[in-house]
């Protein structure tokens, strides 16, 4: 028989879906608002069928997303409600989603860059940005995805980083602002610009009026690679380093070096591999950076190494309870 870690490896296919159609056809927000059911009254109370939830629904009991009773209902397991609540900050399911529609139909790939290489395989397709904002509906998707993945962890990146004595802090492709609002709500007197390609501006508005920000939390379109960042006390970068390749890394933070302040920080927020090359996470999304983007995971003194590289001294890292951590440049 297969051991319970081949199991994970052969079938998780199967609960990444299982989990993102729960989630879409309101299963965990049936259970969350009414407590344990059996799948004949979640079923009639979404409008779906009866059978096919209960497969699904034993998918993810076997994976420990739900419980099943001795009487046949389900509940969802203890401590996951937060991550499967829409209306929580630590939500998953729209980077669920991104997982099933877009990132699972490009994994094929895979086997032409094990046969010829990336750089032939890819050679003559569009931008990585290109492809993930190439509408508005990709950009909407693409951007409530990266909001869960960072809202939630970034109020503790927020207190990690310190930011007491920061008045302007730009945020360097921060899309849809979701570390923006974190240091606004914890540092009243922080003013924040978010940089990212003018497609996000409309998203980065509506965040604005949505958090009552209109004073404090700014927008400015243009492009890290061709204009320089404006100006600040701080600079951060959110899962932006880990899209591209060493070198760009060193490019984009020496841009950082000369808009930052004397005396003033970097912020690089990423995930980070481990001696051993792991966690799963990050190694799962370092293989997603190379079909999705031009990049790749790093360790801590990875990106200890580009931050000096560019300039910048007395680096540190702060981890967080998340997987998601913070690494700290400074320019003297």
């Amino acid at each position: 028989m297969p051991s319970s870690s081949l199991d994970r490896a052969m079938f998780g296919l199967f609960s990444t879906h299982a989990l993102h159609l729960a989630d879409k056809h309101g299963v965990f927000a049936r259970l969350l608002a009414e407590g344990p059911a059996a799948p004949a009254s979640i079923a009639a109370a979404r409008g779906i069928d009866e059978e096919t939830l209960e497969r699904l629904l034993l998918v993810l009991a076997s994976v420990s997303v739900v419980e099943r009773g001795a009487d046949g209902t389900y509940r969802v397991a203890e401590g996951l409600g937060p991550f499967l609540d829409t209306e929580s900050p630590r939500y998953i399911g729209d980077f669920v989603r991104h997982l099933v529609t877009n990132t699972t139909g490009q994994l094929d790939r895979l086997d032409d860059y094990l046969t010829r290489g990336k750089a032939v395989a890819d050679a003559g397709r569009p931008t990585p940005f290109d492809t993930i904002y190439r509408d508005e509906q990709a950009t909407r998707e693409f951007l409530d995805a990266m909001w869960n993945l960072s809202f939630g962890v970034s109020e503790e990146l927020v207190r990690l980083a310190g930011l007491d004595d920061v008045r302007q802090l730009v945020d360097v492709g921060g899309a849809s602002g979701a570390f923006a609002v974190a240091a606004l709500t914890r540092y009243p007197e922080l003013n924040v610009t978010v940089f990212d390609l003018p497609e996000v501006g409309p998203f980065l508005e509506q965040t604005r009026g949505e958090q009552g920000l209109d004073d404090r939390l700014a927008f400015a379109g243009g492009d890290f690679f061709r204009d320089p960042l404006p100006a600040a006390d701080c600079l951060s970068f959110g899962y932006i380093l880990s899209d591209w390749d060493d070198k760009t890394c060193v490019d984009l933070l020496r841009k950082a070096y000369d808009a930052c302040a004397d005396g003033g920080r970097v912020l690089l927020m990423e995930r980070l591999f481990d001696g051993d090359g792991g966690p799963l996470a990050t190694a799962v999304m370092n293989l997603s950076m190379h079909v999705e983007t031009e990049g790749r995971h790093r360790t801590a003194a990875e990106y200890e190494g580009l931050l000096r590289e560019a300039g910048f001294a007395d680096c540190s890292v702060h981890r967080s309870t998340w997987d998601k951590h913070l690494v700290v440049g400074r320019k003297a």
